[in-house]
C-alpha cells in the first residue's frame, strides 16, 4: 500500500503517525493512525518512527507501507528551548515571547533591560536551544540591545541568535556576531517596530525554521532526515498554523488542547472596535499560550490545588467517587468510570484557568478626573468557534459540556471572554498538530480534512461578529457605553470649537494632533531637533 503523505508527531513519550491518501483530489481522507514509543533517549528516533508504521500495517492488515512524503512535528528532545531578552517588558520584551510561544518555542527565561551578571549565569545554565534579543522601536533606543549582544556572545555559547529589534543596530549585530564566532545569526523585522504595534509573524517564521536545523542536529534525532524529507516544526507552532488556517476558513476562533503536562491556548481573534479604544496595551492577533502548571496527568496535583482539595472531594462524594483510591490507579490514559470521570473535573478546570490566563479583561483604574476604565490583554469577545483537540478534549465523554462552561464562568461580567453563542467544536480524529504541517504543502486538502475531523461544514465566507449576531457579554456592553460616552463628548468638544472658530477665534492649539501612521511618512517632515522638541511622547523621539 502506498499513501500520499505520513505525518510523524514524534512526542517525548509517544511518536504518532498519521498517513493521508488523495491530497490532490476534491476528498482527502485521514486513512489510519500508528503509535509506538519514542526512541530519541535510546539514542536514534528511526527505531519509534519505524515503530509507529508497523503499528499502522498492523491495524490496516498489509505487509509494508510506502509514502511519496513524510513530513513531522516533534516536542521531543526537549522541544525548543529559548531565552528571551527585551528592554522594557510590556512592550518588547512581551512582543518577543509572543513571537516565541506563537512559534511553538518553550521559553526558559525573559529579560527586561540590561542583562546582569546572575542573568548571564542563568542563560549558561538553561543552554537554550534558541536566543532572542529584541529592544527599542525602529530609530529609537539602542544600546540595551547592543550590550546584551556583547554579553551573550562573552559567554561562549554555540546557540544561534536572533535578532529582531531595532533596525538600527543590524549591521552592529553582525559585527558582534561574526561568523568566526561560530553562533548563527538571524536578522528578522523588528518585533516592536512602533509604539502600541506588534510585528511578531516574520520572527516566528524564522525561529520555526531555526528549530527544523536545531531538531535535525539534537541527539538522537541526527537520522530524522533519512525518513523525513519534508519540514519538521514544533508540535504547538503546528497547532498555531492550523489555527491560522481555521481563521481564514471561520474567522475568529481559539482551540484548547489540554494535555498530560501542559494546557495549550491558541486564539486567532481581532478586538471588537469597542474594546480596542480601552486598550493600554497592543495583542497580538494569533496568540498561544502555555500554561505549564495545569496537566491532567503529569501535574494533576497542581490542578487539584487550583481547584482546592476539600472542594474537589465534595464533587468526588456527589459522583460516587472514592478521590484517593481513583488518584492512586489513575494512568496517563483514564480506564475506569470513576478515572474518566476525576479526569473530566481535572480538564475543566485546566479550561476555565488556561481560558481566564489568556483572555483580558475590563480594569477600573482612578485618578484626579474620576474612575476609567480600560481594557488588557487579549479579546476574546469576537470569538465564534471554540475548538477542543488534544487527549482529553478529543476523547472524554463530555468533552463539549467542558468548553460550554468557559462563557458561563465571567461571573463579573469585566473578562473579556466568548460569549454563549461561540460554536463549540471538537478535532474528533485529534489530528490538528499534523494537519497545521500538512498545510505547509497541501493547504486546501488541510482544510477539507479540518472539516471532516471537526464534523462541521465550513461556510463559503466568514460569518458576521458575535455583536452583529446579537450575542454580546457584559464586558462588550460596557465598552459601548464607555465608547458612546466619549464620542458623545468629542462630539461636543468639536462642536464648541467650531462655535469658537465661527466668531473669529484661532482654535488650534485646541485642536488634536493628527495621528502619526508611521515614522517613514512623519520624520522627513519633521524639522525640530528631538532634544529641543516639546514633544515629549513622540514615539519617534530618536533621543529615547
Amino acid at each position: 500500500m502506498k499513501v500520499d503523505v505520513l505525518v510523524a508527531e514524534i512526542g517525548s513519550t509517544t511518536t504518532v503517525v498519521n498517513a493521508f491518501i488523495g491530497l490532490d483530489t476534491d476528498s482527502p481522507e485521514f486513512w489510519g493512525q500508528g503509535q509506538a514509543p519514542t526512541s530519541v533517549l535510546e539514542g536514534d528516533v528511526r527505531v519509534g518512527l519505524q515503530g509507529a508504521i508497523d503499528d499502522l500495517c498492523k491495524k490496516k492488515g498489509i505487509d509494508k507501507l510506502e509514502y511519496d512524503e513524510m513530513l513531522a512535528t516533534s516536542s521531543a528532545a526537549g522541544g525548543l528551548k529559548m531565552t528571551v531578552h527585551g528592554l522594557v517588558y510590556d512592550m518588547t520584551a512581551k512582543a518577543a515571547k509572543e513571537a516565541a510561544l506563537g512559534a511553538g518555542g518553550i521559553i526558559h527565561f525573559i529579560t527586561a533591560g540590561r542583562l546582569r551578571r546572575t542573568d548571564a549565569a542563568k542563560i549558561k545554565e538553561i543552554n537554550p536551544n534558541l536566543i532572542l534579543i529584541a529592544g527599542g522601536v525602529d530609530y529609537g533606543e539602542r544600546e540595551t540591545a547592543l550590550d546584551n549582544a556583547e554579553l551573550i556572545r562573552s559567554l561562549g555559547l554555540k546557540t544561534p541568535i536572533i535578532y529582531a529589534g531595532n533596525i538600527e543596530n543590524q549591521e552592529e549585530m553582525k559585527l558582534i556576531f561574526d561568523e568566526e564566532r561560530g553562533q548563527k545569526l538571524y536578522i528578522v523585522d523588528n518585533v516592536y517596530p512602533k509604539i502600541d504595534e506588534l510585528n511578531v509573524e516574520p520572527c516566528r517564521r524564522v525561529i520555526q525554521d531555526a528549530f527544523e536545523q536545531h531538531i535535525t542536529n539534537a541527539p538522537g534525532m541526527e537520522h530524522v532526515r533519512e525518513m523525513v524529507n519534508g519540514p519538521i516544526i514544533p508540535t504547538p507552532g503546528a497547532v498555531m498554523e492550523a489555527t491560522k488556517v481555521l481563521y481564514d476558513c471561520l474567522g475568529d476562533l481559539m482551540v484548547l488542547d489540554v494535555g498530560g503536562a501542559t494546557t495549550d491556548l491558541h486564539s486567532v481573534a481581532t478586538e471588537s472596535d469597542k474594546v480596542a479604544r480601552l486598550m493600554i496595551a497592543p495583542e497580538p492577533k494569533a496568540k498561544r499560550t502555555v500554561e505549564g502548571d495545569l496537566g491532567v496527568y503529569v501535574n494533576r496535583m497542581k490542578v487539584i490545588e487550583s481547584i482546592g482539595e476539600e472542594k474537589l472531594r465534595e464533587q468526588c462524594e456527589k459522583e460516587g467517587i472514592d478521590l484517593d483510591a481513583t488518584l492512586e490507579s489513575y494512568v496517563a490514559i483514564p480506564k475506569t468510570e470513576n478515572e474518566i470521570k476525576l479526569v473530566e473535573m481535572l480538564t475543566k478546570e485546566a479550561v476555565l484557568r488556561a481560558t481566564e490566563r489568556h483572555a483580558g479583561a475590563l480594569r477600573h483604574i482612578y485618578g484626579p478626573s474620576g474612575r476609567s476604565t480600560v481594557a488588557e490583554g487579549k479579546d476574546l469577545t469576537q470569538v465564534k468557534y471554540i475548538i477542543g483537540t488534544g487527549g482529553a478534549l478529543t476523547r472524554l465523554p463530555h468533552r463539549v459540556d467542558i468548553m460550554k462552561e468557559i462563557a458561563r464562568h465571567n461571573e463579573t461580567g469585566m473578562k473579556l471572554y466568548p460569549t454563549e453563542h461561540a460554536k463549540i467544536l471538537v478535532d474528533n480524529d485529534y489530528i490538528m498538530a499534523s494537519l497545521g504541517v500538512l498545510s505547509t504543502r497541501y493547504r486546501d486538502a488541510a482544510i477539507r480534512l479540518m472539516e471532516k475531523s471537526l464534523d462541521f461544514k465550513f461556510p463559503e465566507k466568514k460569518e458576521f461578529t458575535i455583536g452583529e449576531l446579537g450575542g454580546t457579554s457584559a464586558a462588550l456592553k460596557e465598552a459601548e457605553m464607555l465608547a458612546a460616552e466619549a464620542d458623545a463628548k468629542k462630539a461636543e468638544h468639536d462642536a464648541h470649537i467650531q462655535e469658537m472658530e465661527d466668531m473669529g477665534y484661532d482654535m488650534t492649539d485646541y485642536k488634536e494632533p493628527p495621528k502619526v501612521t508611521s515614522a517613514e511618512d512623519d520624520l522627513p517632515n519633521c524639522n525640530r531637533e528631538c532634544e529641543t522638541c516639546p514633544d515629549k511622547y513622540c514615539p519617534y523621539r530618536l533621543d529615547k
